[in-house]
C-alpha cells in the first residue's frame, strides 16, 4: 500500500506555533490560514506533533491522555461562532506580549476562563446537547476515565495520581463511584472541553481535505506515568505493587545527549497486552486515525526492542535492551484496522532487526539532511543514498533550525556541506530544502522555521532540557505570497 501518493511534500508545524491573539496557536483562523498557505505553496502534507493535553514542561510527548485533545488548542473565536462566548468578551482573553512564543502559564489561566464561561452557557441551554451526548457515548471507553482523572487531579491540587488517597489511587469500585458523584460537574466540564476540541478539529481536517491536504499526526510510543492511561490501566504497565514504575523508558547515549535521554515513561507489560489481543493499542491507533490521515510513530524501534532503565537511575546510561512485541503486534493492528498509513521514525540506534520489522510491513523510514553533513563520512542521510520508500526532512522538531545547525558546524563539515550542495551557504536553509525536494525519497517534509530561514531562536525543542521548549510561534504576516510562490516553484520543479 502506498502511504501517500509518490513525490509529495509538506510542512512540519505544530498547532501551538500558529499565530493567534490568544497567546497560543489554536484551531481557529490561524489554522485555516495556514491550510490556505499550504495550498498556495503547492504542498500536500501538514505534519503536526501529538495533540494531547500537556503536563509539566508543556511537551506534547508528555500528555495526560493518549486519546484526549489539548483544551489549550480550542479556539475562542469558534466559541463565539457557536454561541458560547460573546464577541465583545474576546478581548478579555487576548495575550499581547511575545507574539513569537507561548507563555503556557498565562495562556492556561485565560483559556480556562474562556472554557468555563462556555461551559456555563452550554449547561444552561439546549444547543448541541444531542451532539454532546452522542460524542460522550461514542468515546466512553477513554472519555470517562480521562474526565474523572482530570477532575480528581484538580481536586488534589495537580498532584500526580500516585499521590492521591489510596482508595481513588487504586481505583477501588466504591471510591470511583463516590468521586464520580462528588466531581460530577467537573467531570462534565472535561467531557465538554473534549467535545469542543473534537468538534473544532473535525472542521479543520475537513477544510484541509477540501484543499487536498493530508495531515500527518504523531504517535508517541510511550505514555506519561501521570496520565489517565496508566491510572486506569495499571495492569498494562510494568509497575510494582505500590503502582510505581519498575523500569522506565529512554534511549542510550546518542547524537543528542552524551548520557542518553531518560524519558521516565513507564514501560508496557507486553505479555498482558498480548493476552488482551492488543485491544488498548488498537483503540489508540483507531482514535488517532479518526483525527489524521497518516501517523508518524515516534521511536518505532521500541516495537522491536526498547531501552529499559531501572527507575532509580538519574541518567539513561545504565539501561538494557529488551524485546518488544514485534511483527505479530503490528500485524494484529493491521488485521483489525486494515493496512496502516504509518511513517516509522527510525532514527538513533537502529539494528538490522528494526530495519527488517519496518521493511516487512513496507513502512517508510526517515532521513534527516542535517545528519548527512555533521561530519564528512558517507551515510544513509546523504541525498544520493536515499531510497524511494522513505521520508526526508531537513530537520525535525528535535533539531536546531538549519541556519542554527549550520552555524554550529565545525569548519571541515561546513566546507563539505557547501561542496556537496554546490552553494555559498548564504541561504543554507533553502539549499537543504532544495536537496530535500530533489531527493529520490517519495516524501519530503520541511519545518516551517527552515522555510522562514530562522536561526536558533526558532528552535522548537532541545532534547535533554526542560526549559524554553515547545514555545516558538510564527507571527501573522510572515507567510507571504512571495514565500508561497518560491516554495511552490521549487515543489513543481522537482515534481512534488
Amino acid at each position: 500500500m502506498e502511504v501517500i501518493a509518490p513525490r509529495a511534500s509538506g510542512i512540519l508545524l505544530h498547532i501551538t506555533s500558529l499565530p493567534s491573539e490568544f497567546g497560543i496557536g489554536d484551531l481557529g483562523t490561524g489554522a485555516f490560514g495556514f491550510v490556505d498557505f499550504l495550498h498556495q505553496a503547492k504542498q500536500r502534507l501538514w505534519q503536526i506533533l501529538p495533540l494531547g493535553p500537556t503536563g509539566a514542561g508543556n511537551s506534547p510527548y508528555t500528555s495526560f491522555s493518549a486519546f484526549a485533545g489539548n483544551p489549550l488548542l480550542i479556539s475562542p473565536e469558534t466559541l463565539v461562532k457557536d454561541g458560547f462566548l460573546g464577541q465583545d468578551e474576546l478581548p478579555k482573553y487576548y495575550v499581547d506580549k511575545a507574539p513569537d512564543s507561548v507563555d503556557y502559564e498565562l495562556v492556561g489561566r485565560l483559556k480556562q476562563k474562556a472554557l468555563q464561561h462556555a461551559y456555563r452557557v452550554f449547561a444552561e441551554g439546549t444547543y448541541l446537547k444531542e451532539a454532546y451526548t452522542r460524542f460522550c457515548q461514542e468515546n466512553t471507553l477513554w472519555l470517562d476515565d480521562y474526565s474523572l482523572f482530570m477532575a480528581c487531579k484538580e481536586h488534589f491540587g495537580g498532584k500526580p495520581w500516585n499521590e492521591w488517597p489510596e482508595a481513588i489511587r487504586l481505583r477501588e469500585g466504591k471510591a470511583v463511584e463516590e468521586w464520580s458523584q462528588h466531581s460530577s460537574d467537573r467531570v462534565r466540564y472535561h467531557k465538554f472541553t473534549q467535545f469542543l476540541f473534537y468538534r473544532q478539529w473535525s472542521c479543520l481536517r475537513k477544510y484541509a481535505g477540501q484543499k487536498k491536504i493530508s495531515i500527518i499526526g504523531d504517535l508517541p510510543i510511550f505514555v506519561a506515568y501521570d496520565s489517565a492511561d496508566v491510572w486506569a490501566n495499571p495492569h498494562l504497565f510494568r509497575l510494582d505493587e505500590k503502582g510505581s514504575p519498575i523500569e522506565v523508558a529512554g534511549v542510550p547515549p546518542d547524537y543528542f545527549s552524551k548520557t542518553g535521554q531518560l524519558w521516565g515513561n513507564p514501560l508496557y507489560n507486553w505479555a498482558e497486552h498480548e493476552a488482551q489481543k492488543y485491544d488498548w493499542w488498537i483503540r489508540r491507533f483507531q482514535a488517532l486515525f479518526a483525527l489524521v490521515d497518516i501517523v508518524r510513530v515516534d521511536h518505532f524501534r521500541g516495537y522491536e526492542a526498547y531501552w529499559a532503565v531501572p527507575a532509580k537511575e538519574k541518567t539513561a546510561e545504565k539501561g538494557t535492551w529488551k524485546k518488544g512485541p514485534g511483527k505479530a503486534f503490528l500485524e494484529k493492528v493491521a488485521e483489525e484496522l486494515g493496512e496502516l498509513p504509518i511513517i516509522a521514525e527510525d532514527l538513533g540506534v537502529i539494528t538490522e532487526a528494526v530495519e527488517e520489522l519496518r521493511d516487512s510491513l513496507n513502512l517508510p523510514g526517515m532521513r534527516v539532511l542535517q545528519f548527512a553533513f555533521n561530519d564528512t563520512e558517507p551515510n544513509e542521510h546523504l541525498p544520493h543514498n536515499h531510497i524511494k520508500r522513505c521520508v526526508v526532512y531537513t530537520g525535525t522538531h528535535d533539531n536546531d533550525t538549519t541556519v542554527g545547525w549550520f552555524e554550529s558546524l565545525h569548519k571541515k563539515a561546513k566546507e563539505y556541506t557547501k561542496k556537496y550542495l554546490n552553494t555559498n551557504a548564504k541561504e543554507i536553509s533553502w539549499d537543504l530544502i532544495r536537496a530535500a525536494l530533489a531527493s529520490p525519497a517519495e516524501t519530503a517534509i520541511v519545518p516551517l522555521q527552515d522555510i522562514l530561514s530562522l536561526g536558533t531562536s526558532g528552535r522548537m525543542n532541545t532534547p535533554g532540557t526542560e526549559r524554553d521548549n515547545w514555545e516558538w510561534r510564527y507571527e501573522t504576516g510572515q507567510l507571504t505570497g512571495k514565500l508561497a510562490y518560491r516554495l511552490a516553484s521549487m515543489t513543481e520543479l522537482y515534481d512534488r
